[in-house]
């Protein structure tokens, strides 16, 4: 009686489930899958051997066992509670892309709301000739300097937030990127490109460091890497070196 007396009082120092390592007193350990401390021996299951197995408690060092153990809990209970965030962040991001409209574009998320952006109309500035960008039926190649930009000084869409989140909706599978605007004038410089004598375009766009999530076939999460600076910015989609940049642009502003 005694002895299941002890039992049923020490089941707090049984360790189940995961295999431990029982430690001894010379320095050895045993690979455990349960130990039990009753009266003056340990008594364990022996992965090894399959079986259930019996020492000395003197020539056990249960403070070291004791203290790895609760180690092992510990980075066990944290790995769960980070798989416990991205699984929910996983399930907000499912949740959100049901929300955003099948119509291609770009949508600003700030919490549960779902705002989209306009889209920009962008010129094309060519030795003081401008010309509206034309995305699917692009003007001919003339080698030499151009600008890209887009008329006004400043966007409509304002934001405060430093750390912004967008989706995309893509048109066709291309790059995405948020870039830097430049006020040039009374406008703001999207990129400088350089066409070559052979065609090759040289695009030279202020790239912002960005993370990119992929939630479904055409539907993309991207999101600065650092928090931004205040001033004029623009997101793109586009394909290298074939000047068909789509753009919608935004300005931050300092908090008030």
């Amino acid at each position: 009686m005694l002895r299941l007396f002890v039992l049923a009082m020490l089941v707090a120092g049984t360790l189940g489930a995961a295999n431990v390592r029982l430690y001894l007193t010379d320095g050895d350990y045993q690979i455990v899958r349960e130990y039990q401390v009753v009266e003056d021996r340990v008594r364990y299951f022996s992965v090894e051997r399959g079986d259930w197995e019996e020492i000395p408690k003197e020539l056990v060092d249960l403070k070291k066992t004791e203290s790895e153990a609760k180690e092992k809990e510990k980075e066990q209970a944290e790995k769960i509670k980070v798989e416990a965030t991205e699984d929910a962040a996983i399930k907000a991001d499912r949740k959100l892309v049901t929300s955003i409209p099948e119509n291609p574009g770009v949508y600003y998320i700030d919490g549960d709301k779902l705002t989209p952006l306009a889209q920009s109309e962008v010129t094309v500035n060519e030795s003081g000739t401008r010309k509206i960008l034309q995305v699917l039926s692009p003007a001919p190649l003339v080698p030499g300097k151009t600008t890209v930009e887009i008329p006004g000084k400043i966007a409509k869409f304002r934001l405060t937030n430093t750390a912004p989140e967008f989706f995309f909706r893509l048109m066709t599978i291309e790059r995405l990127a948020l870039v830097k605007l430049d006020t040039k004038k009374n406008d703001r410089l999207v990129e400088n490109i350089t066409i070559m004598p052979d065609k090759e375009i040289i695009e030279e766009p202020k790239i912002v460091a960005t993370f990119k999530k992929q939630l479904s076939a055409d539907v993309y999460k991207i999101w600065p890497q650092e928090p931004l600076g205040p001033g004029e910015y623009a997101l793109i989609e586009y394909t290298e070196g074939a000047m068909n940049a789509q753009v919608w642009d935004f300005g931050l502003d300092k908090k008030k």
